[in-house]
């Protein structure tokens, strides 16, 4: 009896954990990676497929193995950000968030963050896109943090094309994570992926969604 009676206080204990529902964003929230779409919006088609075409040697070394994700990325970013002041980017962010993101979102994504909000569950967007958009578009949509990767500046205030630290991916998800929140045993967490760059998010996840939205809890 006594036993019992413990187990039921332990359960009562753990389920009083603050929830955090983590959701990560191209494919997950959207139909598609936005990162392409970024690169068109600010740069228009024309000047996008040019830059892409001289970036083949470098998408063929990620294929190849011979160049990181992270090294991949950052030439393209170079490519087609270097020099741009860094308070110009951000506004194409802002306009971009808010005239073409919602063209890109699945409903049922959604519901399923609006669904966590009105429980009152912290909210988190974690994504390898980039905050010159994402930052915006997390605020309108209501979470209320934004784990993204982030574009470096110089002293000058101009876009370098580097990322400030890692890509948010893979382990670097769940890294950002524990910074932001401290001990993930403190929480239930709820995560919600599509590729394997959630692996190890949804690896530590109490209830792990992988390439699904529920319709209920």
């Amino acid at each position: 009896m006594y036993l019992q009676e413990v187990e039921i206080v332990m359960e009562t204990v753990e389920n009083e954990r603050p929830i955090i529902a983590a959701f990560d964003f191209d494919g997950t929230l959207t139909y598609r990676d936005t990162l392409i779409d970024f690169l068109f919006f600010v740069a228009g088609p024309f000047k996008t497929i040019f830059y892409l075409l001289l970036q083949v040697p470098t998408l063929l070394a990620f294929v190849f193995g011979m160049a990181t994700r992270q090294q991949t990325k950052e030439r393209i970013l170079e490519q087609f950000f270097e020099g741009m002041p860094l308070e110009e980017l951000k506004k194409k962010g802002k306009a971009f968030a808010k005239e073409r993101l919602f063209r890109r979102l699945r409903p049922e994504g959604l519901l399923r963050l609006q669904w966590h909000l009105h429980k009152g569950h912290r909210c988190i967007l974690i994504s390898a896109s980039l905050d010159m958009y994402l930052e915006h578009w997390a605020q309108f949509a209501g979470f209320h943090d934004a784990l993204t990767s982030r574009l470096a500046a110089d002293d000058e205030g101009k876009v370098t094309g580097k990322l400030v630290g890692l890509n948010c991916r893979s382990e670097e998800k769940v890294r950002r994570l524990k910074e932001l929140l401290g001990s993930l045993d403190n929480y239930q967490i709820y995560a919600y992926g599509d590729s394997k760059g959630d692996k190890e998010l949804l690896e530590v996840a109490d209830y792990p969604f992988y390439r699904k939205m529920p319709v209920k809890h």
